[in-house]
């Protein structure tokens, strides 16, 4: 047995990133929602035959209105969710009041189901109910999934979607904001947008990098090309 055997591996073998705090999801969701919208949102415009004070106008406004739109809706998504969590919570809480014993079996029977003998999965459930703050919590953990007090941040995903929507938005407006009034530099650009973020991405999953960037290519180019031919079909060009 050599020293390190009792070292902690998190020290000295691996790490793991904060999954719990919710700014990582919200994160990716805006900057390639922001990207996918408003790419999406002036190639429509554009293949309507509208000018480039038009095309920057909407673009921008989309901008502002699709950053509120995902800080809002995060916040609401997220909250809603933790006040379930501690909803379930108290459910729980009330459970092991009114009936301890058939609660601490519930959890032996869990034991046993994740690989412990009987007898084992028996003490171990009664050493747990012994706290009586700590059993409610694990029951919730096993049975929903979530650890009702390692809960996201409605704030921190709400302020990640905002901030990375509003990038990933203006990604396509660079051009226009350079003075370069393309509709294809445009989209260029924001293609390019879409590879780098699918890239990144790939960082916090382990993933092949290029797999990622040519899938968020890929999705980014299906709304495109959908809002495309929907600005032709209701252009005003020659009208």
């Amino acid at each position: 047995m050599t020293e390190t055997t009792h070292l902690d591996p998190h020290d000295h073998d691996h790490s793991h990133p904060d999954v719990s705090g919710g700014w990582l999801r919200a994160a990716v969701f805006g900057a390639m929602d922001g990207l996918v919208s408003n790419i999406s949102l002036i190639a429509g415009i554009g293949a309507a035959g509208a000018s480039n004070p038009i095309i920057v106008t909407t673009g921008v406004a989309g901008l502002v209105a699709g950053a509120f739109s995902m800080a809002l809706g995060e916040y609401a998504s997220v909250k809603t969710q933790n006040e379930q969590v501690d909803s379930e919570l108290a459910i729980e809480v009330d459970a092991h009041k009114r009936n301890p014993a058939g609660e601490e079996n519930e959890l032996k029977v869990s034991f046993m189901q994740m690989g412990m003998a009987e007898k084992t999965a028996r003490q171990a459930a009664r050493e747990v109910h012994e706290n009586h703050d700590l059993a409610p919590r694990l029951h919730i953990t096993h049975e929903l999934g979530l650890d009702p007090f390692s809960k996201p941040s409605p704030w921190t995903a709400a302020v990640s979607s905002f901030a990375m929507f509003a990038a990933g938005a203006f990604i396509p407006l660079i051009p226009f904001a350079l003075g370069f009034g393309s509709l294809a530099a445009g989209l260029g650009i924001g293609g390019l947008g879409l590879l780098v973020a699918g890239a990144l991405t790939a960082r916090y999953t382990r993933k092949a990098w290029w797999r990622s960037a040519l899938r968020q290519l890929v999705f980014g180019a299906i709304a495109v090309a959908a809002t495309y031919c929907v600005g032709l079909l209701l252009g005003v060009r020659g009208g």
